[in-house]
């Protein structure tokens, strides 16, 4: 137990049942354990058992400020959304009778147009904002749009409603169906540059910019390599998709022949890094996955989304065993739900598919894919050091959750200890169970407005 310094106040003081991942426990169950969070957001101390009057003193916390958890209730780490497109929300749930390439034309394209109008913008990006955090979503990788000045309010909303998030104004300059709706390698850069300076200019504690080309087929060699250099002279995390539909990877064999892969377009291009999440990689082959591993970049996998718009089955064990980085994505709108327990579900049901085409298949467990939710996503982004799970000094980025709340989804029996708890809650449970948001020590949720 360390001694308190004499400039550290706790603002929170929580007490019950923890639950989060370790690197070497997919869940790790913190039975009758304390948690302190101090005001600046950081995880204080975490101690099991404890003294709690000698922690109070140790701390400078009254007792009766405590949090008690009940028997039906745990706080978890937040969720982390490694990609998802902000301004497709507007038509989630709807338009998934396309394959993807036939999907961006009629659909995608044509809406994302709109974001030029700022107060369409407002009414989309505020409520994305809320009904991720809403679902427990703590940190999201977002795609905006082209547009900067839209791509701005993205930020300013997350901000504003307390999401941890990354976000990227999108960069195309080429092959899209929409003549309006891409900009010239040159406007790329120019507006990129402006993003990234007017954002960073805000210093939003919790909101950084992110290097977005949408995928190789939007984006010509110049481009890519323009963009590179922006993530590199600036230290920022990139984002795009990879080898999400099979048309798609044949398109990038055409369009770039001196490549060996649709991996090594990124690779000639710098913009793999160890601060790069790829969305998808349904088909990228063993050789595609080791340089993933050298290069120390990640994959978003968005099941919901490789389903919906019939793209392929990720194969996440293969991933794992070639130690590449991988996070859960939900892909709003490709997939319908914005919630992260959803891709939790689908993931499992795309390892268990998987199985069944191949009983060798290693299926995923349940904690398994809670660790990807949670701690898999915070090093997928490149952010493990700050978030992901309850450890002193990352930040306080958690869910309270309560399995019992007033016609709740979820029915409990006698006997039913909190492992059993969590695996219900994950499996059935939705943002009527998550009573309590917190990023960076700041409760977010229940809204202050509501």
């Amino acid at each position: 137990m360390s001694q308190n310094d004499t400039t550290t106040r706790i603002a929170h003081v929580f007490s019950g049942t923890f639950v989060h991942s370790t690197p070497s426990a997919a869940v790790e169950i913190l039975k009758d354990s304390v948690l302190g969070v101090d005001d600046e957001g950081k995880i204080a101390f975490i101690e099991k058992d404890p003294d709690v009057v000698s922690l109070s003193k140790i701390w400078g916390f009254e007792t009766a400020e405590i949090k008690v958890l009940e028997q039906h209730e745990f706080l978890m780490p937040g969720m982390v959304d490694t990609h998802i497109h902000a301004s497709q929300y507007s038509y989630s749930g709807t338009a998934l009778d396309l394959p993807l390439l036939e999907w961006l034309s009629t659909y995608t394209f044509p809406v994302e147009a709109k974001y030029k109008d700022l107060d369409f913008a407002n009414n989309v990006y505020t409520k994305v904002v809320r009904r991720t955090l809403k679902n427990g979503t703590t940190t999201a990788c977002y795609f905006a749009t082209i547009h900067t000045d839209a791509s701005l309010l993205l930020g300013e909303l997350a901000d504003k409603f307390g999401q941890r998030a990354l976000v990227g104004k999108v960069c195309m300059d080429c092959n899209s169906a929409v003549p309006q709706y891409k900009e010239s390698s040159n406007e790329c850069k120019e507006e990129t540059d402006r993003f990234i300076i007017e954002l960073l200019k805000k210093e939003y504690p919790n909101v950084k910019p992110v290097v977005t080309p949408r995928f190789a087929p939007s984006c010509s060699a110049s481009l890519l390599s323009e963009l590179g250099a922006i993530a590199s002279n600036n230290k920022l995390h990139i984002q795009s998709h990879i080898s999400e539909n099979k048309k798609e990877v044949e398109l990038v064999k055409t369009l770039f022949p001196d490549c060996k892969s649709y991996t090594d377009v990124y690779l000639k291009h710098n913009l793999l890094t160890d601060k790069t999440v790829m969305a998808h990689g349904c088909h990228l082959t063993d050789e595609e996955l080791k340089i993933f591993h050298e290069r120390g970049s990640s994959i978003s996998h968005c099941p919901n989304s490789n389903i919906s718009i019939c793209s392929g089955l990720l194969n996440v064990r293969n991933v794992l065993n070639h130690k590449v980085k991988l996070g859960l994505g939900t892909d709003i709108a490709g997939g319908y739900s914005p919630s992260i327990l959803d891709a939790m579900r689908r993931t499992l049901d795309t390892s268990k598919a998987l199985t069944i085409q191949d009983p060798q298949h290693q299926t995923l467990t349940f904690e398994e894919v809670f660790r990807l939710a949670t701690l898999g996503g915070s090093e997928a982004l490149s952010l493990d050091d700050q978030i992901g799970n309850f450890v002193v000094g990352k930040d306080f980025d958690a869910l309270r959750v309560n399995v019992c709340v007033p016609d709740g989804p979820i029915d409990l029996f006698p006997g039913d200890g909190p492992k059993v708890i969590l695996e219900k809650f994950l499996n059935l449970g939705d943002d009527r169970n998550i009573t309590e948001v917190y990023v960076a020590g700041r409760q977010v949720v229940p809204f202050s407005d509501t």
